[in-house]
């Protein structure tokens, strides 16, 4: 390449990491509205939207366990004006889970944040007749197969509880997945499924306004101090949680991948937005892009070891 065509890319790169953001920035969730990561996608629109002074909108695509969103995001230009907002799925379940897939989940991506983990919580339909953990494990081993129940996506964390639920209880349940768990409520309330293992911002509604009941969840929480965990009920099931990070594609200038982890760090950090988080039953992971891909490493190796050891395999 000539010099001064080199010279001139380079400074023409330069002036839009200066200019940046000139434009709106669209974050892509890969799963349907409604759920926790498409909460997590639209406080943070309207964090950033205030203090990057340019619009910031969410964008669901959901389907293919989250495959199709994911792509979106791998294929856009890398300039800043698409990220991602993702559950565990597209990046941390997924490569762990199919040979193959549409994407590279290390490299057609550029970690931002690790955003935030939601806690899990096993709701039931006010119909079925389980109000412990306990007593929806034994309907589950004594009838095995006829309590369904809900998840976002086959490789999601709402799931996989689920499998490890029967891996260390002997129930047996059915599996209806939904594009993400917006759908899955659905139906919830409306007693076509019996349970969902849910992440709190779309459950903590329903079960205060008594439409649905609280069972056990992964983490003792203030918003349902009296609801036990899984291993206080007797049925541990493990660090299993809801993560919804934060990526770009891959090539995005480092400045602009710095200063969104940046934002996003101090924006978690502000009495509005964290208080937004916490009525949502929402824990902050604060650190760098470095640290965030260190930590999608050492999760991969986790999940690894627990779908080998409940014989997971795709339905």
């Amino acid at each position: 390449m000539p010099l001064a065509l080199l010279v001139a890319l380079q400074a023409g790169h330069a002036v839009a990491q200066d200019t940046w953001p000139s434009t709106t920035i669209k974050i892509i969730v890969p799963s349907s509205p409604g759920g926790g990561t498409d909460v997590y996608a639209r406080i943070l629109a309207f964090g950033l939207t205030d203090s990057l002074k340019q619009q910031v909108v969410v964008d669901n695509r959901p389907g293919g366990n989250a495959m199709i969103g994911a792509q979106v995001v791998a294929r856009a230009a890398p300039d800043g004006y698409t990220i991602m907002v993702s559950a565990s799925p597209a990046l941390l379940l997924n490569p762990v889970i199919y040979k193959k897939l549409p994407y590279d989940a290390d490299k057609d991506f550029a970690p931002i944040s690790a955003g935030v983990i939601s806690p899990l919580l096993f709701v039931v339909h006010p119909s079925v007749p389980a109000r412990t953990l306990g007593e929806l494990v034994a309907i589950g081993r004594k009838e095995p197969g006829k309590l369904n129940f809900g998840s976002a996506q086959i490789t999601s964390a709402t799931s996989l509880g689920v499998k490890i639920l029967e891996h260390v209880s002997g129930a047996k349940f059915s599996h209806i997945p939904y594009k993400g768990l917006g759908q899955a409520f659905q139906n919830l309330l409306s007693g076509q499924i019996a349970f969902v293992l849910s992440d709190f911002p779309i459950a903590l509604t329903h079960v205060r306004a008594g439409r649905l009941i609280a069972l056990a969840g992964t983490h003792r929480t203030k918003a349902l101090p009296d609801v036990p965990t899984t291993e206080e009920a007797g049925f541990p099931i493990g660090e299993v949680n809801a993560s919804f990070m934060v990526a770009a594609p891959a090539g995005t200038p480092a400045p602009i991948v710095n200063r969104l982890n940046a934002e996003i760090n101090r924006l978690m950090k502000t009495p509005a937005i964290a208080e937004k988080l916490e009525a949502h039953v929402l824990i902050p992971v604060f650190g760098t892009p470095e640290e965030f891909a260190a930590r999608l490493k050492s999760q991969r190796a986790m999940w690894t070891e627990i779908i080998a050891r409940i014989g997971f395999k795709l339905e």
